[in-house]
């Protein structure tokens, strides 16, 4: 399917939503393939301080879908359930669940402590639209593809400041990552995680190890402290961090963690949006609450889909070795890490093999 015929069948699936909302706010939506969903309560509010209803959470996921399905194809989703909207109680899904609709992508996953579970696969708007029915806000795909769930395909750095940091000193600390992460010849992908921090993602090369992974993060994240001493830290306890400092998280690479996507809506009252950025954009003029379901679709039509370009460029094998020995080098003035050491915090689950429904079409 051509892009322009993906983004007419898109178009076709928010009218439904819209003439769906303009009744009783209950539906059968029908797909390119034929495949449909039946949807409920889209009058419901989901962002009562934004006025943001679940059928326009639905329709604001329908017009950014041709940039983040491709970001969540064949990934397992972690849903965070919001059934009552940002206002109520939010719980966790790992597992696909009973019942589930035909349309719904899903693979079985092997777990050392679970043993072989179904978990819902990301890819395709019908798929996407589902998480959405069942209260899923925010969308959290895994780090690797099912289809070896045990070669992450990026490393996260998460940069989590205190409430009393200015985000405008978390780009500037941005700025360094991205200047430490592309001496050392790696290519960096950029976004805000659409709460409080900025995201720093390093595509991988083919069959890296979630060992390898873990181990560039920490060392790229030591590497940072080093150098910005006055502002980063890698303590991982909150009140033992200094003052004003910026936690540089690199703990979220292992089997089975997950990242908000880019384009995802978070469960913050404004309805903030985890938005890509560009090294140019990491100003002290940027802003978190510039992002949200009403912005992100123009800011796409405007800047074309940032991420997508970002992070096709993965480096080679060679490349990474010496990147790590590189940072392994820079990090050697960082400050020790205190308690348990960084990999055995990491943990994480094993995941095996997958087997599931085949993909569809958008």
């Amino acid at each position: 399917m051509t892009p322009r015929k993906r983004a007419e069948n898109f178009r076709g699936v928010e009218a439904q939503l819209r003439e769906l909302e303009r009744g009783d706010g209950e539906g059968t939506l029908t797909f390119a393939d034929g495949s449909t969903l039946h949807v409920s309560s889209l009058g419901k509010p989901f962002f009562p301080k934004a006025g943001i209803t679940k059928g326009a959470l639905m329709r604001y996921y329908t017009r950014v879908a041709s940039a983040l399905l491709p970001e969540i194809e064949g990934r397992a989703l972690v849903l965070k359930r919001y059934p009552d909207g940002v206002a109520g109680p939010m719980f966790f899904q790992q597992n696909a669940g009973e019942h589930v609709p035909e349309v719904v992508r899903v693979a079985t996953l092997d777990t050392v402590e679970l043993g072989a579970k179904p978990r819902i696969i990301g890819g395709d708007l019908a798929t996407l639209l589902y998480t959405v029915q069942l209260g899923a806000i925010e969308v959290h795909p895994w780090l690797s593809r099912v289809e070896d769930v045990d070669a992450p395909d990026r490393c996260l750095i998460d940069l989590d400041p205190g409430d009393d940091v200015p985000f405008g000193d978390v780009a500037a600390l941005a700025r360094e990552v991205v200047r430490i992460a592309e001496a050392c010849g790696l290519t960096v992908a950029l976004k805000t995680s659409g709460a409080s921090g900025i995201h720093i993602v390093l595509p991988l090369p083919p069959r890296t190890t979630y060992e390898t992974s873990a181990t560039l993060a920490l060392h790229l994240a030591e590497a940072v402290v080093a150098a910005n001493p006055e502002s980063a830290t890698i303590e991982r306890g909150v009140k033992a961090r200094p003052k004003k400092s910026i936690y540089v998280d690199a703990l979220q690479n292992a089997r089975g963690k997950s990242m908000a996507a880019p384009y995802s809506v978070r469960a913050r009252p404004a309805a903030s949006v985890s938005a890509p950025l560009r090294p140019r954009d990491l100003t002290s003029r940027l802003r978190i609450d510039a992002f949200t379901v009403g912005t992100m679709p123009a800011r796409i039509t405007r800047v074309g889909d940032l991420w997508g370009d970002a992070i096709a460029t993965r480096p080679t094998a060679r490349t990474l070795a010496q990147a790590l020995a590189a940072l392994q080098h820079a990090s050697a003035a960082s400050p020790p890490r205190r308690g348990r050491s960084a990999r055995s915090r990491a943990g994480g689950t094993h995941v095996g093999p997958a087997t599931g429904r085949r993909a569809r079409s958008a």
